[in-house]
C-alpha cells in the first residue's frame, strides 16, 4: 500500500505539473501577430504588442518557477528531505503540538528561502519592465517581515489549535476545527480592512467633492447604506487598480485603489462600485463565505477518515507513523479534488460576475462601465483573446470582449 500512494502522489505532482504547463502553452500560442479586428478600439497596435510581451514574460516566469518547485517537492519526497525534517523535528521535543510546529515551520522557511528569488526577480524585473511595479527594497523587505510574523500568529496558532483537538477528539477532531475555522473565516471577512490590510497599507476616508456625493447618491438610489468609502495606497506596489466590498453590517466597507481614481473618471467610478454593491444585492458575497465553509467542511472530513493511515505518511518517506507527515500527503491526494471544485468555483464566480455587470448596467451606466473595464484590462496589458480552455480551468471572471458582448446586450 505504501509504494502504491508513493506512485500516486508522484503520478498526481507530475500530472498537475504537466497540465498547467499545456493550459499555459494553448493559451500562449493563442496570441496572434496582428492586432485582432475584435480588439480594434481597445488596444491600439503598440500596447497590444506590449501586453504580448507581458504575457509571454509571465509565461516563462512560471515555466521555470513552477519547475523548480516540482523538482524541489519530488526531490524531498524521493530522496528523503522530509524525513530528514521528520527526524529533526522530532529530536527537539516529544510534544505533538511543539514536533508539528518545528516541522512545518522548517518547511515554510525553507519554501520561502526557494520563492523569494523568484519574488524578487517578477516584482523587480517583469513588473518593473512594465512599469507597473512601485514597490520599493524597503517595502519588500518589511512586507516579508510582517508576512512572517502573522504566519507564526495565525498560521501557528491554527496548527496548535489543529493538534490540539486531534489529541482530544480523535478523529471526530474535524467537527470542532471545522466550527473554529468557520469563526476564523467570518471574523477575517468581517474585520480584514480594518485589522490586518491596514498592517500593509494606508487606509483613508474618501474626500468629500463630487466623487463622494456621486457615490453617495447612487449608494441611496440602490438602497444601499454606505458610510465607509476608503482609499487604499495601492500606488505604494504597484499602477494597477482595483476597487473591492469587504465586511457585513456595520463593518461593511467600499474600498478604492487610488490609481483607480486616478485613472477613471467620476462616472466610470461609480461603474466600478455599482458592480461592487451588485456583488452584495445578488448575495454572492453570502454565497462565497458558504461555499467556501462548506469546501473546508469536506476536506476536513475526509482528512479525519485518513489522518490515521501510518501509509500515508511512509509514501512521504516517514521511518514511522508521522501525523503531520500525514497532513503533507492527504493535501496531495485531495488536490484533483480541490481542482474540481475550483473549477466549479470559477464557473460560479463568472455567472455571478456577468450578474454584477447586468446589475451596474441596468442601476447605472452600462456605458460608463464598459469604459472602466476597457481602461483596466489595457491598463494591466490583459490577454484579452485566451484560449477557451484556459479560461475554464483559470479564470475567476469573463473574458473582457465576453463581458462588454453582454453588456452591450442588456443597453
Amino acid at each position: 500500500m505504501v509504494q502504491t500512494l508513493f506512485y500516486i502522489i508522484i503520478g498526481i505532482l507530475i500530472f498537475e505539473y504537466l497540465l498547467d504547463r499545456f493550459l499555459d502553452y494553448r493559451n500562449n500560442q493563442n496570441w496572434s501577430a496582428k492586432l485582432p479586428e475584435e480588439l480594434d478600439g481597445i488596444y491600439d497596435e503598440e500596447s497590444y504588442q506590449k501586453s504580448q510581451k507581458y504575457d509571454k514574460a509571465n509565461y516563462n516566469f512560471s515555466f521555470w518557477s513552477s519547475g523548480l518547485s516540482l523538482i524541489v517537492m519530488l526531490a524531498m519526497i524521493i530522496g528523503g528531505g522530509f524525513a530528514i525534517v521528520d527526524d529533526y523535528a522530532r529530536s527537539i521535543s516529544e510534544n505533538l503540538i511543539v514536533i508539528s510546529l518545528v516541522f512545518f515551520g522548517i518547511l515554510y522557511i525553507f519554501n520561502d528561502i526557494i520563492s523569494i528569488p523568484f519574488s524578487v526577480y517578477h516584482t523587480f524585473v517583469i513588473e518593473e519592465k512594465f512599469g507597473f511595479n512601485k514597490t520599493t527594497v524597503k517595502t519588500f523587505l518589511v512586507d516579508k517581515l510582517k508576512g512572517y510574523i502573522l504566519t507564526v500568529i495565525i498560521g501557528g496558532g491554527l496548527l496548535s489549535l489543529f493538534v490540539l483537538f486531534y489529541q482530544w477528539a480523535g478523529s471526530s477532531f474535524w467537527i470542532y476545527f471545522w466550527v473554529v475555522i468557520t469563526i476564523f473565516l467570518l471574523f477575517m471577512f468581517m474585520f480584514y480592512t480594518s485589522l490586518i490590510l491596514p498592517l500593509f497599507n494606508k487606509l483613508t476616508p474618501l474626500e468629500n467633492g463630487d466623487l463622494r456625493t456621486a457615490i453617495e447618491e447612487y449608494a441611496l438610489k440602490v438602497n444601499f447604506p454606505l458610510t465607509n468609502i476608503m482609499v487604499i495606497d495601492g500606488s505604494k506596489r504597484s499602477t494597477k487598480a482595483n476597487a473591492f466590498f469587504s465586511g457585513i453590517g456595520s463593518s461593511k466597507k467600499i474600498v478604492l485603489y487610488d490609481t483607480l481614481i486616478k485613472d477613471h473618471t467620476k462616472d466610470e467610478l461609480v461603474a466600478v462600485l455599482a458592480h461592487e454593491v451588485g456583488h452584495y444585492k445578488k448575495k454572492h458575497t453570502t454565497q462565497g463565505i458558504i461555499m467556501s465553509i462548506l469546501q473546508t467542511g469536506l476536506m476536513l472530513f475526509l482528512l479525519s477518515w485518513f489522518i490515521d493511515v501510518e501509509a500515508l505518511s511512509q509514501a512521504m518517506g516517514a521511518r514511522e507513523g508521522s501525523f503531520y507527515m500525514g497532513l503533507l500527503a492527504f493535501g496531495i491526494l485531495y488536490s484533483p479534488i480541490s481542482t474540481v471544485m475550483e473549477l466549479f468555483m470559477n464557473m460560479i464566480s463568472r455567472k455571478n460576475e456577468f450578474e454584477a455587470d447586468e446589475f451596474a448596467a441596468k442601476t447605472f451606466n452600462g456605458e460608463f462601465l464598459v469604459a472602466a473595464l476597457k481602461k483596466l484590462s489595457v491598463n494591466y496589458l490583459s490577454n484579452l483573446n485566451p484560449h477557451p480552455l484556459y479560461v475554464f480551468f483559470n479564470y475567476s471572471h469573463p473574458p473582457l470582449l465576453e463581458r462588454l458582448k453582454a453588456i452591450k446586450k442588456i443597453q
